[in-house]
């Protein structure tokens, strides 16, 4: 009896100690935040003439805010609270990392004008500047999605068509032997200079990436299905078409999206590349515009403006990803 309950309360110690650690862990990005403000507002600023808005502060308060909202709801949903304590150390981490930048520029200069800007100053460029960085945003969406599209639908019809067929896998492998290895955006040069247009040729080196990720994927997961699945359906009368569409297709959906993701990528870098080297629109031209004329801040804006817009759009195929193959939960519970 005794060993039982002195184990319980070792439980308890253990329970509590768990719990206390948590608690820590969910107020640390609290502290970090706040600590972020106080630095930002009361620490006395080294870079002479320096013009500090309440864009930055606002911002760090609109980050706390939410926060706190969300530990608040944590409160009757477990889900929500072992998120935030998973992630309440990164969060940490990023707003530490914002009070560094801000005093190694705006507070001692340490990181001088006109390549480091601080964080008020690249929020208010990004602000002036709007109207630009969104047109520019827009132009690099319909590019990226133009070439994607292009380049991920061919490379789903090449994929099926290589995995399922040897005779058209005789004839497609070897190019994609010879393609593979070499970078698509080698090509830039060359496409930019027999394209028609800046922008189709753009588009071309996009979804030539696109198309090898995807045909690679799609035929390497068409080709790892259970032979037996076949024969069992041919049985049944199924026909070839039936085959492709009922079999081959649903169990190659995994590699599939794992070829769109890393497509995705592959059309991210083609894009930047494509709009840095000619394309005259987009975020990469802007960003090459903003530093010829020596504004750091707004190129630093539109790095920031990219990297939201890519996990945005990773996000959203993610999403698509989880609810296609929302059966393959199913099967792992």
């Amino acid at each position: 009896m005794k060993s039982n309950d002195q184990t319980k309360k070792v439980e308890v110690k253990k329970s509590n100690e768990v719990k206390n650690f948590n608690l820590f862990k969910l107020l640390l990005p609290l502290i970090a935040g706040l600590a972020a403000i106080f630095e930002y507002v009361y620490v006395p600023n080294h870079r002479a003439n320096a013009i500090q808005t309440n864009l930055y502060s606002g911002f760090l308060w609109i980050l706390v805010g939410i926060y706190v909202v969300a530990l608040l709801i944590s409160i009757k949903n477990e889900k929500i609270r072992a998120r935030l304590v998973h992630k309440a150390p990164f969060y940490t981490l990023i707003l530490i990392l914002l009070i560094i930048l801000d005093v190694l520029t705006l507070k001692t200069e340490k990181l001088k004008l006109p390549y480091f800007p601080h964080v008020d100053m690249i929020f208010n460029a990004v602000v002036s500047d709007n109207a630009y960085i969104l047109e520019s945003t827009l132009a690099s969406l319909k590019l990226l999605f133009t070439g994607y599209g292009i380049g991920a639908i061919l490379g789903l019809i090449t994929g099926i068509l290589c995995g399922y067929s040897k005779r058209v896998s005789y004839w497609v492998e070897p190019f994609m032997k010879i393609l593979g290895p070499i970078p698509t955006t080698t090509w830039l040069p060359i496409v930019m200079v027999l394209a028609a247009t800046l922008f189709k040729g753009a588009v071309f080196i996009i979804a030539l990436g696109v198309w090898f990720a995807v045909t690679l994927a799609t035929m390497t997961g068409i080709r790892s299905v259970d032979k037996t699945y076949y024969e069992a359906a041919k049985t049944l009368g199924a026909s070839e078409n039936q085959l492709v569409r009922k079999i081959a297709i649903p169990s190659a959906l995994p590699n599939i999206f794992q070829g769109l993701t890393a497509g995705m990528t592959s059309a991210c870098t083609s894009l930047l590349i494509a709009e840095m080297m000619g394309v005259e629109a987009g975020l990469g031209w802007y960003i090459n515009w903003k530093k010829a004329w020596a504004e750091y801040s707004s190129m630093y804006g539109a790095i920031i403006v990219i990297c939201i817009t890519f996990l945005v759009v990773n996000w959203i195929l993610k999403k698509v990803r989880q609810r296609a193959l929302v059966w393959q939960e199913g099967m792992v519970n």
